[in-house]
C-alpha cells in the first residue's frame, strides 16, 4: 500500500498497553490537533490466517 500525506511532524512510536486499550504518547502541544495512526506490522491473528 502506498500512502501520501502532507504533515507537520512525524514520530515513530510503539503502542503501549493501558488497561483495556493501547496508547501512544505524543507531545502536549499536539492536544486537540488532528493526527493519523498507521499500523506498520500485521496483527498476529492476520499473520496466522
Amino acid at each position: 500500500m502506498k500512502i501520501e500525506v502532507n504533515c507537520e511532524k512525524v514520530l515513530d512510536k510503539e503502542v503501549k498497553a493501558q488497561t483495556h486499550a493501547g496508547v501512544i504518547y505524543v507531545p502536549r502541544s499536539w492536544i486537540g490537533k488532528k493526527t493519523k495512526v498507521l499500523l506498520l506490522e500485521p496483527l498476529e491473528e492476520e499473520a496466522q490466517g
